[in-house]
C-alpha cells in the first residue's frame, strides 16, 4: 500500500478561514487527506490562535469535495460530553458526504482545565476515554440512549441526522492501556511516536489490519535559518514527549518547560529547510513501524503556501514511494 500523506490543519497557529483557505489549496494540491487540532489554547503564546475546531471543519467539509478529513485528536472527557460529540461527529459526516473520522484521544490538561473540576490521573482518563467511546457508538447506531456509567450520565439522547454510515474512530495511543483500549474498540490507530511497540500491542488488542495515522512537523522554507527560527519559537514544545505534554497547563507552563530547549534541539526532530531527503528521512520511520498515513504539520500560519506548492511540485511524490 502506497503511504497516504496528509495535511495538518494545526488550529494552534492560524484563524479560522485561513485554515480553510489552506485545505482548499492543499485539496488541489494533491494531499491524500487531511487532519485538524482540537484546542482551546496553544501551546505557546507565539503561535497565537485557536479556533473552535468543528466549524471550522463544518467549513472545511462544504469548502471542499474529496479529501477526508479527521479531527487529530479530540478529547471527550472533560471539556465535551461525549454524546456532544457523537452528534458533532455525525453532523460532520453529513456534511463531509462519509469523508469523516472522528479521532479520540486522552487530551491535555492544556485544553481540558478550562472547564474546571481538576485534570484526572492518566489511569482514570483511560477509563473516561473508554467510557466516552462506548457512549459514542452506541449513539452512533440509532435510537435512544440511557446511561448512568461511573463517569457519565446519558439521559434519552438520541441522534437525529445519523449517517447511512458511521464514521470511523480512531483513538490516540501512547501506551499499554491505549493500545488495548484502540485495538479492542477503534477503527484506526493515531499515534505521534513512529514506535513499533504502538502497533505490536495495538494489534495485540484487535488491531491488526487496521490503518495507522502519524504525525510529523517540518519547518519548509527557502531560507533555512527563518524556518529553524520559526520551528523554535512555536514548535520547541514538541521535545517535551507525549507524558510531559498531556499535564501542563497553560502556555505559560510550556514555555518554562521548553526554555531550555535550544535550535539545535529543534533541528534534530523537525526537518527545516527545503532538503526533501530530509522529509523523507524524518517520515520514513512511520513507514517502516507499519503506518498508513501521515500527516505532516507545516509550522508556521503564514508559511503555508510556499510549503503546498512544494508539495505539489516534488514532496508527495518523494514521500509516497516510502
Amino acid at each position: 500500500m502506497t503511504l497516504q500523506i496528509g495535511y495538518t490543519m494545526m488550529c494552534e497557529q492560524a484563524p479560522p478561514r485561513q485554515l480553510v483557505d489552506d485545505l482548499v489549496a492543499a485539496e488541489a494540491a494533491g494531499f491524500d487527506f487531511s487532519v485538524i487540532s482540537d484546542h482551546y489554547f496553544p501551546w505557546l503564546d507565539a503561535q497565537g490562535h485557536a479556533p473552535y475546531a468543528w466549524s471550522v471543519l463544518g467549513a472545511a467539509a462544504w469548502a471542499t469535495d474529496r479529501i477526508p478529513l479527521m479531527t487529530y485528536v479530540t478529547c471527550p472527557i472533560k471539556r465535551y460530553h461525549p454524546a456532544v460529540v457523537a452528534q458533532k461527529a455525525a453532523t460532520v459526516q453529513l456534511l463531509s458526504g462519509g469523508r469523516f473520522t472522528l479521532g479520540l484521544g486522552g487530551g491535555e490538561n492544556l485544553n481540558e482545565h478550562v472547564t474546571g473540576g481538576g485534570w484526572p490521573p492518566a489511569n482514570t482518563r483511560h477509563e473516561m476515554l473508554r467510557e466516552s467511546v462506548e457512549i459514542i457508538k452506541e449513539l452512533f447506531e440509532g435510537g435512544y440512549v440511557t446511561r448512568h456509567g461511573r463517569h457519565y450520565d446519558v439521559d434519552s439522547a438520541k441522534l437525529w441526522d445519523l449517517p447511512d454510515t458511521p464514521p470511523d474512530i480512531g483513538i490516540a495511543v501512547s501506551g499499554q492501556q491505549s493500545c488495548e483500549l484502540a485495538g479492542e474498540l477503534a477503527d484506526v490507530m493515531v499515534a505521534v511516536e513512529p514506535e513499533p511497540e504502538l502497533g505490536q500491542m495495538f494489534d495485540a488488542a484487535g488491531g491488526r489490519g487496521k490503518p495507522r495515522v502519524g504525525q510529523q512537523p517540518i519547518s519548509w522554507d527557502t531560507d533555512r535559518d527563518a524556518a529553524l527560527a520559526r520551528a523554535h519559537e512555536q514548535f520547541r514544545w514538541f521535545a517535551g514527549g507525549w507524558k510531559v505534554n498531556a499535564e501542563l497547563p497553560g502556555t505559560a507552563a510550556f514555555d518554562a518547560a521548553s526554555q531550555f530547549v535550544t535550535p539545535d534541539d529543534v533541528a534534530g526532530q523537525i526537518p527545516c529547510g527545503t532538503d526533501i531527503d530530509a522529509v523523507v528521512k524524518a517520515v520514513k520511520p512511520f513507514a517502516d513501524a507499519g503506518f498508513t498515513h501521515v500527516a505532516l504539520v507545516q509550522i508556521g500560519g503564514d508559511a503555508q503556501s510556499p510549503f503546498i506548492a512544494a508539495a505539489q511540485k516534488e514532496l508527495l511524490d518523494a514521500l509516497r514511494e516510502l
